[in-house]
């Protein structure tokens, strides 16, 4: 056994929690997640809620565990993708990139339970007060889109669990037992894990992504859109380098949207264009070596962790 309070309060049997990933978090590897122990997360950031909808509907047939839906809040139609994702059997609402509080309590009326993800100690405080169950923090070191104060895990988890009494899980630059026993150690409840993920065989990119995430090195992440107040981490490639040096030659915002796109996601994680294409990784990519089955990255984070403890507990007897 390897329970801490968020085992209890999702009824999951370990503390470790599926980032929600668009284009990678879906039905395989959300149900491989949850049946290995874990909590699955739909990445639902680009779905409809007939894609939701029917990801859920293969979910359900694979796990009978708990497993959830991530809901990027700045989607103007939030509240209607939540009360699909609950309709189709979602016992965990996961939010981010907003305010919980209008939502929180309607979904809790309906008997789920609610994870927040947030950037700062504000935000982790505004959590509390939004009434969710469970705010994961989520560090500068993580993939994808983050947040403006470039807050590292390691600084920002323990200020957070001081500031809240609700359980904190740590995210960001996390991918093992390590990573685990650190957060445990910062005073959280558990992880979340993203790009880890990625390099699995059930996770839904095209290879070449995958293959991204294997050969990046420790220093092959960057983050781009810190002048559009969106700063967001991913592998460097041509389309980021083109970014970078367009901000740093002082390019107005429209300019930049007009270089990003749309869809520049979709060109890497579906189409397989990894050099124009946006590759979300975190800066933990550079010690992801293999792809492994979502269970066996599960197994062996408890597995380490459980050695690492017991190796521990050797210094206190010296």
């Amino acid at each position: 056994m390897f329970k801490t309070k968020i085992c209890d309060i999702l009824g999951i049997e370990y503390p470790i929690l599926l980032g929600g990933m668009i284009w990678v978090g879906r039905s395989n590897l959300v149900a491989a997640v949850s049946e290995a122990g874990g909590l699955g997360l739909l990445g639902a950031g680009g779905m409809t809620i007939p894609e939701i909808e029917q990801d859920l509907q293969e979910i359900r047939e694979k796990t009978q565990r708990p497993f959830g839906v991530n809901i990027p809040l700045v989607r103007p139609d939030a509240e209607d993708l939540i009360q699909a994702s609950i309709q189709a059997g979602a016992r965990v609402i996961s939010t981010s990139a907003g305010n919980p509080k209008r939502y929180t309590g309607k979904i809790k009326e309906q008997g789920c339970k609610v994870i927040h993800v947030a950037f700062n100690v504000s935000g982790a405080r505004k959590s509390q007060e939004a009434g969710v169950d469970v705010v994961v923090v989520e560090g500068f070191e993580a993939g994808g889109h983050n947040g403006v104060d470039e807050l590292t895990t390691m600084a920002m988890v323990p200020q957070a669990v001081r500031a809240v009494d609700i359980p904190v899980v740590a995210a960001g630059g996390i991918c093992d037992g390590k990573g685990l026993v650190a957060a445990l150690a910062l005073g959280a409840q558990g992880v979340q894990m993203g790009t880890r993920f990625i390099a699995t065989h059930e996770a839904a990119p095209h290879p070449n992504v995958k293959k991204a995430v294997l050969e990046v090195p420790d220093n092959g992440t960057c983050i781009t859109g810190r002048s559009l107040s969106g700063p967001t981490r991913a592998v460097r490639n041509k389309l980021s380098e083109r970014i970078l040096a367009a901000e740093k030659e002082g390019a107005s915002p429209e300019e930049l949207m007009e270089m990003i796109g749309e869809g520049r996601s979709i060109r890497a994680c579906v189409e397989g264009d990894c050099e124009e294409g946006t590759v979300y990784c975190g800066q933990i990519g550079g010690y992801v070596d293999s792809i492994k089955s979502a269970r066996e990255v599960i197994e062996e984070t408890i597995s380490e962790a459980k050695s690492i403890i017991e190796s521990l507990q050797g210094l206190l007897s010296q």
